[in-house]
């Protein structure tokens, strides 16, 4: 079955692309035509490629990997924590911190430090101190859960990150590829289609368009995680004749939920931008 339909695709805008004034060159294979002055994506192509990037996603999830998700800009933002939080992936959807990749040792100390911090607050760490105190500790809490609360159990680099819009979020791409992390993202008309290892021609631009192709790099973490566990299992059953251990409650349920995403995989948000 199609990870995605073509009418799927034409209802979210996937298809609109920038005014021709506007684009990269090298987009040029992945254009169908244009219609006043705005280029039209060929979907045809985003269907094979999508495709291609589901299944490697699928299978490095499915080999313990883990996919970031990127996606700043304000159409992307709520896909990008809605989906990732669903299927447990790390995400990015507030200002990208540069070394985020590249330095992701002193992240993890901010991280250590954002938990540190939360802890105190839930156990009376901030008492009997004075309110200029309690107040500086609150606000770094703050500002650190809003630049990295989506990254906060995130222990290593990532296997592969999706972004939304390559161009807005080209210090990502460019970290990733110094580490020779692969990239899945959507190519707009106007994106560099050679800094991406599986690109997905179309729309970053749409609320709709954004949505509905991270549902589906969602989708396929989903159908990773789900491998995962059954291999898991199989394992265990190899081993010494014990049963595998079973999952935890809150395992299940990210399963489950999942589970449920996967089957109805091309959801997307109500609301839509125009064309770019």
């Amino acid at each position: 079955m199609a990870v995605v339909t073509m009418k799927q695709l034409l209802d979210s805008g996937a298809h609109f692309g920038h005014q021709t004034r506007r684009w990269n060159p090298k987009m040029k294979r992945f254009i169908f035509t244009d219609r006043n002055g705005i280029y039209i994506i060929d979907l045809q192509q985003t269907l094979t490629y999508i495709d291609k990037a589901y299944e490697f996603v699928k299978e490095t999830v499915a080999h313990g990997g883990t996919i970031l998700f990127v996606g700043t800009k304000k159409q992307a933002q709520e896909s990008i924590a809605d989906e990732a939080t669903r299927v447990g992936m790390p995400y990015v959807n507030q200002r990208w911190l540069g070394g985020m990749l590249t330095n992701f040792s002193t992240v993890h100390k901010r991280l250590q430090r954002l938990k540190e911090l939360e802890a105190m607050e839930q156990t009376g760490g901030f008492e009997g101190r004075t309110k200029k105190e309690i107040l500086m500790l609150t606000r770094e809490k703050n500002k650190l859960e809003r630049s990295l609360g989506g990254i906060r159990d995130m222990q290593k680099v990532p296997s592969a990150i999706w972004v939304v819009d390559t161009n807005k979020e080209h210090l990502a791409v460019n970290e990733a590829i110094k580490l020779g992390i692969p990239v899945i993202a959507i190519l707009d008309t106007n994106c560099d289609p050679d800094q991406v290892n599986y690109p997905v021609p179309g729309n970053d631009d749409a609320i709709r368009s954004a949505a509905l192709l991270t549902k589906v790099i969602a989708s396929a973490v989903a159908e990773g995680l789900q491998a995962r566990a059954g291999a898991g299992k199989t394992e265990a059953g190899q081993g010494d004749g014990a049963a595998a251990e079973p999952l935890a409650e809150w395992e299940q349920e990210l399963l489950a939920g999942a589970t449920t995403g996967t089957a109805d995989s091309t959801g997307a948000a109500d609301t839509t931008t125009d064309a770019s």
